[in-house]
């Protein structure tokens, strides 16, 4: 594998956490909406958004070329 092959890979696992986390987000909003969910439910769904947030920071930054400044 090449640089630029890593490149898209992780390109391609940013865009999929992303998106995880952006259906997370509605699928949330969506049960606090509805009135119907009880709080591990809710919880759980908070912690894995949270890991999802955690994960696309370190893709990003894997993304980034390194600069010395």
């Amino acid at each position: 594998m090449t640089v630029v092959d890593d490149q898209e890979v992780l390109r391609q696992r940013l865009v999929e956490l992303q998106d995880e986390h952006r259906d997370l987000d509605s699928a949330i909003d969506a049960l606090v909406q509805s009135g119907n969910f009880n709080s591990l439910q809710l919880q759980r769904l908070k912690k894995r958004k949270l890991i999802l947030k955690d994960q696309i920071f370190v893709t990003q930054n894997a993304l980034l070329p390194d600069i010395i400044a």
